[in-house]
């Protein structure tokens, strides 16, 4: 069993920025492809970014695209999203997502099977 941990979410006003954080525990994530993804009050979770086993792929919903980073560390056995120029859209719970079966980026939540239990991200206009 993966366990994930998010943290780093907070309040920050448009405009600024914050780095989430996503560790894992009981297994290395070194081959699994690793998500972000976003759930605001009243809405369907939505897809943020993805990540491939290596790092060396990314993929990107249209509407952080050129504003977020994701990346992994497989040797802290970790995972970050850098989201800059926030906006009072992002405002959401972020949970990090993982899954040792799939063979690449993935956007679909159920495609995974670890999740962690969220973090807070509050974007005041």
């Amino acid at each position: 069993q993966v366990q994930l941990v998010e943290s780093g979410g907070g309040l920050v006003q448009a405009g600024g920025s914050l780095r989430l954080s996503c560790a894992a525990s009981g297994r290395t994530v070194s081959s699994y492809v690793m998500g972000w993804f976003r759930q605001a009050p009243g809405r369907e979770r939505e897809f943020v970014a993805a990540i491939n086993w290596s790092g060396s792929r990314t993929y990107y919903a249209d509407s952080v695209k050129g504003r977020f980073t994701i990346s992994k560390d497989n040797a802290r056995n970790t995972m970050d999203l850098q989201m800059n120029s926030l906006k009072p859209e992002d405002t959401a719970v972020y949970y990090c997502a993982a899954d040792q079966r799939l063979l690449d980026i993935v956007v679909a939540s159920d495609q995974y099977d670890y999740w962690g239990q969220g973090t807070q991200v509050t974007v005041s206009s």
